[in-house]
């Protein structure tokens, strides 16, 4: 994920956890001759997870190495 900043992380998570709630009161729906089919719920708690975690690494200022040597 290069070059996504904390703001933007933040607003996806916050856009997939909307879209997961949303898809866990209705997952299909239709008015007059249309119809809409919200995604698996799996895939959008993957999208959850994905944002959260990307969120938690930015917020401690990246990634942790230890134990390693440097060359």
């Amino acid at each position: 994920m290069a070059g996504i900043t904390l703001a933007q992380a933040q607003t996806l998570l916050d856009a997939a956890i909307t879209a997961y709630q949303a898809a866990l009161t209705s997952q299909e729906y239709s008015t007059g001759s249309r119809s809409l089919k919200r995604a698996e719920l799996s895939a959008l708690s993957a999208d959850v997870d994905k944002w959260s975690r990307l969120v938690q690494k930015l917020t401690r200022g990246g990634i942790r190495i230890t134990g390693a040597t440097p060359t």
